[in-house]
């Protein structure tokens, strides 16, 4: 069971054109589990349920009924966050083998990112923060081909050169004090 102290947010769903393909794009990129399946009684589309925690029934629900002229996606983003950098040169070579196209890198500064559109166009991101904090939103160049302690290191100057650079230690307290004092608590 999540355990949440106010609104979080959690799992989002995406309407899919070709279920099987979609399902397998997410799976097999992901290694998400499929945790349910089925057509709603009163939601009547079929439903795949995922999920890569035994703690959340669902985080990604993939339903048919996107028609197949549907040609722009309106989804921002899905966002998925991994261990390390490596994971994130080992996904991007699955997802595209597993068919993602327009795949780049990008470097937030508190996270190092690597865009690239599904199958059926939407925009997902995989991304492995840093211990790092600038102003949002910040965006260079990330080349994956340079070692782990080279993109750390460079990440790390150019946070430093940023007028809004904190430590993220400092913003999270930063985050938490402002939370409470919105909350009342």
């Amino acid at each position: 069971m999540l355990k949440v102290s106010r609104p979080t947010p959690s799992h989002f769903g995406i309407y899919v054109t070709d279920l099987p393909k979609m399902v397998a794009f997410y799976t097999e990129t992901f290694g998400l589990t499929i945790t349910d399946r089925g057509e709603g009684r009163t939601f009547r589309n079929q439903l795949v349920f995922t999920s890569a925690s035994p703690d959340q029934h669902h985080q990604l629900v993939l339903a048919s009924g996107r028609p197949p002229e549907a040609k722009f996606s309106t989804v921002m983003q899905i966002s998925f966050a991994v261990p390390s950098i490596q994971d994130l040169r080992d996904i991007s070579a699955k997802a595209i083998a597993c068919g993602a196209s327009n795949v780049r890198g990008l470097n937030h500064g508190n996270a190092l990112s690597v865009y690239m559109l599904d199958p059926e166009g939407n925009m997902v991101e995989i991304y492995v923060d840093t211990p790092f904090y600038v102003a949002q939103p910040h965006g260079d160049p990330l080349d994956l081909s340079k070692d782990d302690e080279t993109i750390l290191r460079e990440t790390e100057e150019a946070c430093r050169r940023d007028p809004t650079f904190l430590p993220i230690e400092v913003w999270q307290a930063q985050f938490d004090a402002k939370r409470r004092q919105d909350t009342g608590a």
